[in-house]
C-alpha cells in the first residue's frame, strides 16, 4: 500500500473512534450527570403514574366550583424528584424485610414515615419504659401492640430525669437528687407511684397485651396481679419488686408461671417483707414454677417445705441475700426434683440446722452454686454439703472464710465431676490438693485468683491428676511457671482435653 492511502485511512480510523454512537448500556449507566436524560423520563414517567392511580381512585369527581375555591398544593422539590415506591409493597412483605434487619437498623427505619413507623412497632417484642404517661396515654399499646416482655420499674419511680446522679446495682436504676437522699435509704414510700395508679396501668397494659410472656412490675397489688393473671393465660415469667405477703394471692393466679422472682428487701431502696405467709401462698397457687428466685425474703422451714411440696417440677432455687430463720436448710429435702441451688450475698448459710438426721438430702441435686457470702460459720457449711452431698458441680466465688477445714467439709461430695474456685483467698494448695484427690470422678477443674494455692506447692500426685483431666483453668494469682513446673506430665498433650493457663 502505498503512503498516500496511509495517509487516507489513519485519520478516518479517528473519526469513527470520536464520532461513536453510543449504545443503551453506555447510555444508561455513563457517570456524566448531564447525561442521564433516559433515567429522568424514566422517573417521570413513575411519578405520572402514580398520579394518574391516586386521581382514578378518587370516588367522586371534584366540581369545578370545589377545584377552583381549594388553594393548589405544591409538592416539595424532594417529594416530586423521589416517589415512594415502596408504598406497592404489602406491609407482610416490608415486615418480612424489616425483621431481617438489625435492631440499630430498625431505629432509624421509624424515622423514615409513618407507615414504616407503625411496620416496625409491630416487630418490637420487649421494652423497658421509662415514662409512665406512655402507659397511662395507652401510646404503649398503639405504638408496640405485639409485646411479650414489658418492664415497668423505673416508670413507677418518681426520680428526677435531669439529675446527673444515677444510682444503679443489678436489681434496678434511678436517677437521685441529692437533697431527698435521707440516711435511711435512697428511696422511701413516696418516692413510688399510689399502688392504686399502678394497677390501672397494669390493667390497660393486661388488657391491650394479652400475649405477654414476662412483665416486671413493682408496688403492685393484689388486683393489679389478678388483672395480670385473668388476661395473660400465656405468661410464663414474672418479676416483682417491693411487694408484700398478700399481693401475692395474684400471683398465684397466674397457672402458667413458671419463672418466677421476688425481690423483698433490698438495703436502701425497698422495705418491703415477704415471709413464710407469701411464699405458703405462692406454693399452693403457682405449681408449675421451674425457677424460683428470692431476694432479701424473710421465711424459715414452713415456708420453703410448702414450696417443695407444692412445686412439684422446682429445678432451680436462688437465694440472694435471704433472711432466713435456723433450720430452714432441713426443708430443702422436700423439693424432690430439685437440680441446682444456688445461694448468693449470703451473711450466713443456717445459724442453727439442727442434728445431722434431721437434714435429709436432696438425692437429684447436680449443681450448688455459692456465691459472694460468708462461710465463716463452719457449723452451717457442713450442713450444707451434708444436704447437698449427691451434687456433681461445686462452685465458688468470692467467698470469704472458705479456708482448709471449711473446704475439708465437702469430701463428703463423692460424686463431684467440675469444681470451679475463684477469689477464694484463704485456701491453699495443701487443702485443695487433699480433697480433689478423693473424688474419683473429677474431670474438669477451674481455680482463678486463689492467692494462697501456688505453683511451687503441687505435688507430683496433684501433677499426674492434672494430666487427666479433660479441662483444666489454673490461674491461681498470675500467668505463672505452672507450664514449665509440669513438663514431661503429658498436661494438655492429649487430644480432646483443655488446658489453659
Amino acid at each position: 500500500m502505498s503512503s498516500p492511502e496511509r495517509n487516507r485511512t489513519t485519520p478516518l480510523k479517528k473519526k469513527n473512534r470520536h464520532t461513536h454512537t453510543a449504545s443503551l448500556p453506555e447510555f444508561w449507566f455513563t457517570k456524566d450527570p448531564k447525561s442521564h436524560p433516559l433515567k429522568n423520563a424514566v422517573l417521570k414517567m413513575r411519578l405520572h403514574a402514580l398520579s394518574n392511580s391516586a386521581s382514578a381512585s378518587e370516588t367522586e369527581p371534584e366540581s369545578e366550583s370545589d377545584s377552583q375555591a381549594r388553594p393548589p398544593q405544591r409538592l416539595s422539590s424532594a417529594a416530586r424528584s423521589c416517589p415512594d415506591f415502596t408504598a406497592r409493597l404489602s406491609d407482610e412483605l416490608l415486615m418480612n424485610i424489616f425483621s431481617k434487619l438489625q435492631n440499630s437498623q430498625l431505629v432509624s427505619n421509624t424515622l423514615v414515615c409513618k407507615r414504616w413507623c407503625r411496620l416496625n412497632g409491630k416487630l418490637v417484642r420487649s421494652v423497658k419504659i421509662l415514662d409512665w404517661d406512655f402507659i397511662e396515654s395507652g401510646r404503649v399499646i398503639f405504638r408496640f401492640p405485639n409485646l411479650i416482655d414489658v418492664d415497668i420499674v423505673q416508670a413507677c419511680v418518681k426520680s428526677c430525669r435531669n439529675s446527673g446522679i444515677l444510682l444503679s446495682n443489678k436489681l434496678v436504676s434511678v436517677h437521685l437528687d441529692s437533697a431527698r437522699v435521707s440516711g435511711r435509704g435512697f428511696l422511701k414510700k413516696g418516692d413510688f407511684l399510689d399502688p392504686q395508679v399502678i394497677d390501672r396501668g397494669v390493667r390497660a397494659l393486661a388488657e391491650g397485651c394479652g400475649n405477654l410472656r414476662r412483665v416486671v412490675l413493682i408496688n403492685v397489688s393484689e388486683e393489679g396481679l389478678n388483672y395480670v393473671a385473668e388476661e395473660c393465660e400465656t405468661l410464663q415469667e414474672m418479676e416483682l419488686h417491693n411487694c408484700d405477703d398478700f399481693a401475692l394471692k395474684g400471683v398465684s393466679g397466674c397457672k402458667n408461671l413458671q419463672i418466677l422472682r421476688l425481690i423483698g428487701c433490698v438495703d436502701g431502696f425497698y422495705e418491703s417483707l415477704i415471709s413464710d405467709i407469701g411464699l405458703t401462698i405462692l406454693a399452693q397457687g403457682c405449681r408449675r414454677l421451674v425457677k424460683l428466685e428470692l431476694v432479701g425474703c424473710e421465711g424459715s422451714y414452713d415456708g420453703i417445705k410448702a414450696i417443695g411440696q407444692c412445686c412439684f417440677m422446682l429445678e432451680e432455687l436462688t437465694l440472694c441475700d435471704h433472711r432466713m430463720e435456723g433450720g430452714w436448710l432441713a426443708a430443702l429435702s422436700y423439693c424432690g426434683n430439685l437440680k441446682t441451688l444456688k445461694l448468693q450475698s449470703f451473711k450466713s448459710i443456717d445459724a442453727s440446722p439442727g442434728p445431722d438426721e434431721h437434714l435429709g438430702s436432696c438425692p437429684t441435686l447436680e449443681e450448688l452454686h455459692l456465691k459472694k457470702g460468708q462461710l465463716r460459720d463452719k457449723q452451717g457449711a457442713r450442713a450444707l454439703f451434708l444436704v447437698c452431698q449427691a451434687v456433681r458441680e461445686l462452685v465458688f466465688e468470692d467467698c470469704w472464710g472458705l479456708d482448709d477445714s471449711t473446704f475439708a467439709a465437702t469430701s463428703i461430695c463423692r460424686s463431684i465431676r467440675f469444681l470451679s474456685l475463684e477469689g477464694c483467698s484463704l485456701l491453699t494448695t495443701e487443702g485443695l490438693e487433699s480433697i480433689i484427690l478423693s473424688w474419683k470422678h473429677l474431670t474438669r477443674l477451674r481455680v482463678v485468683s486463689c492467692n494462697n494455692i501456688k505453683d511451687s506447692d503441687i505435688t507430683p500426685e496433684l501433677a499426674t491428676l492434672f494430666s487427666v483431666l479433660k479441662e483444666l483453668k489454673w490461674r491461681p494469682d498470675s500467668r505463672s511457671l505452672l507450664a514449665s513446673g509440669l513438663a514431661g506430665t503429658g498436661v494438655g498433650q492429649n487430644g480432646g482435653r483443655s488446658f489453659r493457663l
